[in-house]
């Protein structure tokens, strides 16, 4: 499910986990979507402000900075509105993604994460 439009898609995969980074950077990538790493909190935030960015698959349990704090700095900054933020964590049930999206959280991955949870929580951003 790769076009044209998708290539021009940047993602930041935000995980303390570098193999967990990687796996997504890796699926991302396969979906025709251009990616970028950071380790924690405030290295996202540094690339965020340097770089545009179309979405953030953001780890929620992250040591120093989690990934609620992150997304309530990125959703106080009017410099990111538009910005869509993915919750990407190993500590959240189905159910709880209602909980996240009023957070201010776009949309919910779940890990471990497989090639077609990822396109599935993309879909709307390779069509876009």
């Amino acid at each position: 499910m790769s076009d044209s439009s998708a290539v021009k898609k940047r993602v930041l995969v935000v995980d303390d986990n570098a193999i967990n980074r990687r796996l997504a950077v890796a699926f991302v990538t396969r979906l025709g979507m251009s990616s970028e790493e950071a380790e924690d909190g405030p290295t996202a935030l540094a690339r965020l402000s340097a770089e545009r960015f179309d979405i953030v698959l953001l780890d929620i349990s992250m040591p120093g900075m989690s990934g609620e704090e992150v997304l309530a700095r990125l959703r106080a900054d009017v410099k990111f509105n538009g910005l869509r933020v993915i919750a990407y964590t190993a500590h959240a049930l189905p159910e709880e993604k209602q909980s996240l999206v009023e957070a201010g959280f776009d949309d919910l991955l779940i890990k471990p994460i497989n090639l077609k949870a990822v396109e599935s929580v993309l879909a709307d951003y390779l069509k876009s």
